[in-house]
């Protein structure tokens, strides 16, 4: 299979901050995400049977749309996991951010908590 496409931090925070439409997906828990993640990310939990179903339902069915998946860090294997698993599905535009939450951190972003 081709390699995972990798976003950059600086990248990502570019897109946000353009407000480009593409959907930004935290694979971890829910009790994960709850606690902490990157503002105006989605969840869905990679390690759920529903998890494509969750993503069909998060993109309308358009397995075209830009979508960027992340997990805590680059050493974490959810995100590459998440991504593969959408290329499977046939997504044709999926990409990692690979730096996840600890690269968020370290490049000093906010984070948002669940209410």
């Amino acid at each position: 299979m081709a390699d995972l496409k990798n976003i950059l931090t600086k990248v990502l925070k570019e897109k946000l901050d353009s407000h480009e439409d593409f959907l930004l997906v935290n694979v971890l828990s829910k009790e994960s995400f709850e606690f902490m993640h990157i503002p105006g990310s989605l969840n869905a939990d990679v390690h759920q049977d529903d998890f494509l179903e969750k993503m069909e339902e998060l993109t309308g069915g358009d397995k075209g749309k830009e979508i960027v998946v992340y997990c805590s860090s680059a050493t974490c294997q959810a995100s590459p996991s998440a991504a593969r698993k959408l290329a499977e599905a046939g997504y044709s535009n999926v990409a990692h951010f690979s730096e996840g939450l600890a690269g968020w951190k370290e490049a000093g972003y906010e984070f948002e908590r669940a209410e």
